[in-house]
Parts: structure tokens; sequence; C-alpha cells
């Protein structure tokens, strides 16, 4: 049989209390430094109502003032974690949420900074990939990095690790393509001068919700030179661009019917951004082949944040939420084009091939399904 304790009964909100009363308790106890008497008030709210907010302000508060850093470092985050959103805070409430924040922040720094001191002995023999693995770990401990996983707009390939740039050296094939780089960049160029075939990247129709694209829906700030689209080479397109295009066909493209290969000039022009967003399926990962590339560009997948270097290719799943930014005066040009996941097997990919083949049959041409 379980018994409480006698602490834990001397501090239960006895019969008839209510919040109020336990809180205004709690602020005469403190008034008259009673700390036990505070503490005890402090419980018994919160024995009531454990997520109420003044009351965890109370309690942080306590533990601040009685030198009791690290519980309080737990409680002002109870107090930032349970905070609505500041413009729904009472005007009278916000500087205390905002004081919780800031210890909260003052606080991990701290404890990183003791952890990067104790740890480096231990970072300095290992490589790069184990060592970035093990910060992004310690940054979610920290709360300075969110879980990012795998999220696939329509289609979820599953046990397939989420990772947001793969390894440059799984991907020898690159080379030919990091070495033509500047006649890659030759035949754009070719093409920008005629400004035929760009079109805008995003082009929701007008009836159709599309949440956050709103500001680049069929915009020419971000844009597309597409040598592949939906599964169909783009011949007028492909033309111009015979070396990139030669380059293309040893790539392992992804064969979805109606939605892939899929290859592009990725225009994004001056002082423009991208808004996090996820693809459609993990099923293939998407290549960035940068081309023209000003200062104050940027990309970010998951906790990585990378700068494109030009003639530098990567691969990065774009199932992990991701963004790119153009904060530069001028315009950013990357070639964009998917592969298949390295992990799905030539049965995998078969299967998943035979899958779309079997939606697009089902619609009997009436619609086409976004995979």
């Amino acid at each position: 049989m379980n018994r409480n304790s006698p602490s834990e009964i001397a501090n239960a909100a006895p019969a008839g209390a209510t919040l109020e009363g336990c809180l205004r308790e709690a602020v005469a106890c403190r008034a008259r430094n009673d700390i036990r008497g505070e503490e005890t008030a402090i419980t018994r709210a919160l024995s009531l109502d454990p997520m109420d907010l003044l009351a965890l302000m109370l309690r942080a508060d306590l533990l601040e003032r009685q030198g009791k850093r690290h519980e309080a470092a737990q409680a002002f985050g109870a107090v930032v974690a349970v905070a609505p959103p500041v413009e729904r805070l009472h005007p009278d409430l916000r500087p205390a949420v905002a004081r919780a924040a800031a210890f909260r922040r003052q606080y991990g720094d701290e404890l990183a900074a003791f952890l990067e001191r104790k740890l480096s002995p231990h970072l300095g023999s290992l490589g790069d990939a184990d060592v970035g693995r093990f910060r992004d770990s310690v940054d979610m401990m920290l709360g300075r990095g969110k879980r990012y996983e795998s999220q696939a707009a329509i289609y979820q390939y599953p046990h397939l690790p989420a990772i947001e740039f793969f390894d440059r050296a799984d991907f020898p094939w690159l080379d030919s393509f990091e070495q033509a780089a500047g006649e890659i960049r030759d035949e754009f160029l070719e093409v920008l001068k005629s400004e035929e075939g760009f079109a805008p990247y995003i082009t929701y129709p007008p009836d159709v919700p599309h949440n956050q694209w709103v500001e680049l829906n069929n915009s020419p700030r971000w844009s597309a030179f597409h040598l592949y689209k939906m599964g169909e080479r783009i011949e007028a397109n492909a033309g111009r661009c015979p070396r990139t295009m030669a380059l293309l066909q040893d790539a392992p493209q992804p064969d979805l019917p109606g939605r892939t290969p899929s290859a592009m000039f990725s225009l994004l022009k001056p002082r423009t951004r991208i808004p996090p967003h996820n693809g459609v399926t993990n099923a293939r990962l998407v290549v960035h082949l940068p081309l023209i590339v000003p200062e104050g560009c940027g990309f970010r997948v998951g906790n990585r944040t990378r700068e494109w270097v030009p003639g530098k290719a990567w691969v990065f799943d774009d199932t992990i939420e991701h963004e790119a930014w153009n904060d530069s005066d001028k315009l950013r040009v990357v070639l964009i084009f998917d592969i298949w996941h390295p992990l799905l097997s030539a049965a995998e990919r078969e299967l998943v091939t035979a899958l779309i083949s079997s939606l697009n049959a089902f619609t009997g041409g009436a619609g086409r399904f976004e995979l």
C-alpha cells in the first residue's frame, strides 16, 4: 500500500483551497521573508494547476533567490514552455517571461562552454562525421537545435535515415559535374542572354491554398529554366545545354513517371528568401551544383546551415525542413536535379517506379499524383 510522505501531506493543498488563495499566500510569505511558507504555498498552487504560469514564475524566482541555479534553470525553462506567444501575454507578465528566457539562455551558454572545455580532449582525434553528429546531439540536448526528421509531404519511404547533407565522398560520379562546372555555367549564361524559357518556380493556381508560398507564387523572384520537368525532357531548353544534358545522363536520376527526372537551373533574385518547407518524397535526394553565388546567400537543412561554393556540389534530403536565401543585390544560380536515394536497392527502386505507374493508371489520366 502506497503512503504519502509527511512532506507531501504538508504541501498538499488543503480541502477547499483555491489557486488564487495559494498564490496570494505565496506573495504574502515572500513579503515577510517566510521562505518555508512561500515554498509550501507555491507547491500547493502547482498541485492544483501544474501549468499555471504565475505559480511557475514564483517557483523559478524563489529558486533563483535561494541560489539553486540548476533547479532555477529547469523552473525558468518550464515558464518559457508554458507561456503563450508574447502577443497573447498580458503586458504585466511579459517582462517576467522575457527574464525567464534570458536566464535559460545564459544557463545554456554556460553549460555549453563547460561541456566544450570538458569534451574537447575527446573530440580532437575523431573524424568530422562523428564529431558533427555528436555536436548535433549536444545542441538538441541544450535546446540550441531541434530534432528534424524526414517528413515527406506525400510519399514517405520508411527506415531511411534522416540525413541533412550526405557525405560528398559517397557520390564519386559528381566529380564530372564539378570538373565541368565552368562549361555548365557558360551554357546557362548563354541561355540567360535571350531571357527565354524561364518560368516561376512556384506556380499554384489562384484557387488552390498555397500557405507559405504566397509571396513567391507565380513570381519571377524565384524562377527556373527546366531541362527535365515532371519526368519529361524539355526539348526546347535541353537542346541549348548539350554539355549539361550529357552529364545528367550519367546521374542516377529516379524514374517516377509523371514526376521525375527533374533538372533545372534555379534562379534566386536579390533580396529573396525561400521559406522553410519539405519535399514530397524521400525516395529521392536532391543535388545542388552552385554556379553563381554572390556573398550573402545561404542554405539550411534541419540544424545545418551551409554557404554555396561555386563548382562544389552537395546532396541533401529535401524532406527535412529546409530554406534558402539571397540577401545580396545580385542573382544566385544553382543547377538542381534529383537522384535515387542510394540506400534503396535496385528491387526497391523498381517497386517504387511500379507504384507511381499504378497510381497514374488509377487516375486514368484525369489527375496526377504529386510524388
